[in-house]
């Protein structure tokens, strides 16, 4: 199992006395202002992996040094050739928050960490060399323009493009393609040669070693200083701050449980029009107990789910298409998808 981020076996990276609120309970912690905890990323943990990313850009011989802030999430802005590290990472304490608001904590061991800041540094060695722009990128990569979308059709057996974060993430933008490759392409002993050989995805990384070894020790073009929503200005309170990240977490939810329910369930009334919502409270108990027994889940957590598939069920006036028996058999796999998708989603049991 990874190491945590914070290693008990090697001396503390949070030097001298303690700010006063790790003393604080959990619901007193929430009520502070975001910039009161007056976090200092260099007296933090996080300095030590920010150093081994300079290292590692070194030794692949890249002179630029993306700088690094605090904010609220991960990300490298477009224009702006650095990373913001989410707060909650700078402090043992924070973390232990973080972990009982969302139930994980994203980049909490050494090895996530650092797969996350290698992709990132590949978001800003674009941006300061401005790569997008160069026609031999856009025919690898795409055109950097083409809009995000909400939802892409990942394809598992594609070899066109690497794998490092998960969930086939490369295949979702061209940015986030190029900053996938960079990452399998800076990352130590990753034998990306040797792993991706007869793969098409192989010239992309070629393309990172070539820019590498060609501007790699130039000055990039862009070089600005800029921190976008640093935390040490951010006066939102920590109970603001995850108030508004559940809600987003759920209006995210909302929309996929709508989507599988829409896959069951259509809006057209059947010869019988009967509403989803219908069904699913007769069944119910049936419903809830197989829930349990196929998933393993509480009894909480299946009533859960439940109300909220009969909840979305009536708002979207769903109706059962066919036989009864075939939808209760459609509708018990459809509610063990959506245990999956709460069980990895934060803030499932929290009221915001």
């Amino acid at each position: 199992m990874p190491a945590s981020l914070l290693n008990p076996r090697r001396p503390s990276a949070v030097r001298g006395r303690q700010p006063p609120w790790t003393r604080l309970s959990d619901e007193e912690l929430l009520r502070l202002r975001m910039c009161d905890l007056q976090l200092d990323l260099h007296r933090s943990p996080i300095k030590r992996h920010v150093d081994r990313l300079y290292s590692e850009l070194n030794e692949r011989g890249i002179r630029f040094r993306p700088h690094v802030w605090l904010a609220e999430e991960w990300f490298s802005p477009d224009g702006v050739p650095g990373i913001a590290v989410p707060f909650y990472l700078a402090h043992p304490r924070l973390m232990r928050l973080e972990r009982k608001m969302t139930r994980e904590v994203e980049g909490g061991n050494v090895n996530w960490f650092m797969r996350i800041l290698r992709h990132e540094a590949g978001h800003a060695i674009d941006s300061a060399y401005r790569l997008r722009r160069r026609a031999h990128w856009r025919t690898l990569f795409g055109p950097a323009s083409r809009p995000y979308r909400a939802r892409y059709r990942a394809r598992p057996s594609s070899r066109h493009h690497v794998q490092h974060l998960g969930e086939w993430y490369a295949q979702s933008h061209p940015t986030e393609d190029f900053a996938e490759t960079f990452a399998v392409w800076l990352t130590p002993r990753s034998g990306w040669q040797r792993r991706y050989a007869s793969w098409p995805a192989l010239r992309k990384l070629n393309f990172v070693q070539q820019f590498a070894g060609e501007l790699g020790t130039h000055n990039p073009p862009v070089r600005s200083r800029d921190r976008i929503e640093p935390v040490d200005v951010n006066q939102h309170t920590l109970a603001q701050y995850y108030r508004r990240r559940l809600a987003r977490e759920r209006s995210r939810r909302g929309l996929l449980a709508d989507r599988l329910l829409q896959r069951v369930f259509r809006a057209e009334p059947g010869r019988r029009a009967l509403t989803a919502a219908t069904l699913l409270r007769t069944h119910k108990a049936r419903l809830r107990a197989g829930l349990i027994r196929d998933t393993g889940v509480d009894r909480y957590l299946a009533h859960q789910i439940l109300r909220i598939a009969i909840d979305r069920g009536a708002r979207l006036r769903l109706y059962v298409q066919g036989p009864q028996r075939d939808a209760l058999r459609a509708t018990r796999a459809m509610l063990r998808r959506l245990v999956r998708v709460y069980m990895r989603s934060p803030g499932l049991r929290l009221r915001a």
